[in-house]
C-alpha cells in the first residue's frame, strides 16, 4: 500500500474583527501542551498569523481524515485559549493596514529583505499532499505524468475566492498570489532525475532562489521524505474535502508508477499550455471549462470523468473507489469550496462568512 501524508495551513483571526491576528507561537506552544497533538505535528509558517499541522504516515483515507479531525480540534482550542480562531481559508478575507509580521526565523527574515511586499502578502493557506514513491529516479517519472492533471485537482480544490474584503473573481486567488514566486506554477517535464538534479542546482546557483525549499512548483520531490508532493491544492473547508484529495492524489502517483512501469505514453502538454490551463483553473473552479491532459477545452464534468478512468484501478486496489466517488459526487453537488464561501458571503456577509470558515476548521 502506498502510504500518504497532508499538511494544511490555516490562519488565525481575530473572531470580532475577521482580521488575522500574529498569536502563532502562542496557538502552537498550546496546541503541542494538550492531549491531542504532539508538539512536532504543529508548525509556525511565514507569517505570525497561520499556523500549519501535518499527519503522521497514514495508510488509508480513513486515517487520514482521522488525524486531521484531531489536529483540527487540537488547533482550534488552542487558537480559542488564545483569543482567536483558526480558519480553513486559503486567502485571509481581510486584512490589516499594517502586515502580520514575519516569523522569526532567519530563513524568513531573509526572505522579506528579498521580497517584502510578496512576503507581506503571503496570508495564504495550502494544503499540501505527500505520496511516497520508490526513489527519486521514480519520482521524477511520476511528476512527469501528474503535472498533466495539476490544474483539475487546482479546481477541484479551490477555496480562495476573497482578497481584501472584496469578491476577486476567481476561484482560488491564493494560485496567482503564490504564483509570483520566482519558481512556481506547474513544474517542466524532465528527461530523468539527473536532469532535474541539474535544473535545481542551476537555480540555486543563480543565487535567485535562497535553497530548495523555495521550489514553489505545484509538484515537486520532498527534500525530508521519500515522497511526491503535490502542492497545488487550496487548504480545504472541510476535513472529509481533504480526503477526497488525498485519495485522488494518492491514486494519480499509483497509477503513473504502474503506468511507468508498463512503458505506457504518457500525456504530453507544452509549459505554456499547462501554465495557461493551471490559470484558467484557478479563475473558474469548476464552474466552467477545464483542459483535459491533452490539452483539450471540455466542461469540467468530462474532464472529471477522464480523472476517474484514469485512476480507477488504483483506486479499486486501494479500497478507496467508494469513499472518493462519494466524496466527489458531495462536491459536485454542494460545489467547490469558493462556492460555499460566496453562497455564505451572499447571505450573511462578512459574519456569515468567516463563521463558514472558522467553524469548520474547528471540526465542530
Amino acid at each position: 500500500m502506498i502510504t500518504v501524508g497532508v499538511e494544511e495551513e490555516y490562519v488565525l483571526l481575530d473572531p470580532t474583527t475577521f482580521l488575522p491576528l500574529p498569536r502563532a507561537e502562542e496557538v502552537r506552544a498550546a496546541a503541542g501542551l494538550g492531549s491531542w497533538a504532539d508538539e512536532g505535528e504543529v508548525q509556525n509558517e511565514l507569517l505570525q498569523a497561520q499556523v500549519e499541522v501535518a499527519t503522521p504516515i497514514c495508510t488509508d483515507l480513513e486515517e487520514v481524515g482521522g488525524h486531521l479531525l484531531r489536529l483540527r480540534h487540537a488547533v482550534g482550542a488552542a487558537a480559542e485559549d488564545s483569543g482567536c480562531r483558526i480558519a480553513a481559508s486559503a486567502t485571509a478575507p481581510l486584512k490589516d493596514v499594517e502586515p502580520v509580521p514575519v516569523t522569526q526565523k532567519l530563513r524568513y527574515l531573509k526572505m522579506r529583505e528579498e521580497a517584502r511586499r510578496l512576503v507581506d502578502e503571503q496570508l495564504i493557506n495550502g494544503m499540501h499532499v505527500h505520496v511516497a514513491v520508490p526513489d527519486r529516479e521514480m519520482g521524477v517519472a511520476v511528476l512527469n505524468r501528474l503535472r498533466v492533471w495539476l490544474p483539475t485537482l487546482l479546481a477541484m480544490s479551490a477555496n480562495s475566492p476573497l482578497w481584501d474584503g472584496r469578491d476577486t473573481g476567481f476561484a482560488s486567488w491564493r494560485t496567482i498570489v503564490f504564483g509570483r514566486w520566482p519558481v512556481s506554477g506547474p513544474p517542466p517535464c524532465f528527461t530523468a532525475l539527473a536532469d532535474y538534479e541539474q535544473r535545481v542546482d542551476a537555480l540555486l546557483e543563480s543565487g535567485v532562489i535562497a535553497d530548495r525549499g523555495q521550489l514553489y512548483w505545484q509538484a515537486r520531490l520532498s527534500e525530508r521524505y521519500p515522497t511526491v508532493e503535490v502542492r497545488c491544492l487550496d487548504v480545504q473547508l472541510e476535513a472529509t474535502d481533504a480526503v477526497l484529495l488525498a485519495g485522488i492524489a494518492r491514486a494519480l502517483v499509483s497509477t503513473a508508477i504502474a503506468e511507468e512501469k508498463a512503458g505506457a505514453p504518457s500525456a504530453v502538454c507544452s509549459p505554456e499550455l499547462l501554465q495557461a490551463a493551471n490559470w484558467h483553473a484557478a479563475r473558474h473552479g469548476l464552474d466552467s471549462t477545464l483542459v483535459d491532459p491533452e490539452g483539450r477545452s471540455r466542461s469540467a464534468g468530462d474532464v472529471l470523468c477522464m480523472l476517474m478512468r484514469h485512476i480507477g484501478p488504483a483506486l479499486e486496489e486501494a479500497g478507496d473507489q467508494r469513499e472518493v466517488g462519494a466524496l466527489l459526487h458531495r462536491l459536485l453537488q454542494q460545489g467547490t469550496p469558493a462556492d460555499r464561501q460566496r453562497r455564505a458571503l451572499a447571505e450573511g456577509g462578512m459574519p456569515g462568512l468567516c463563521s463558514l470558515i472558522t467553524s469548520e476548521a474547528a471540526a465542530r
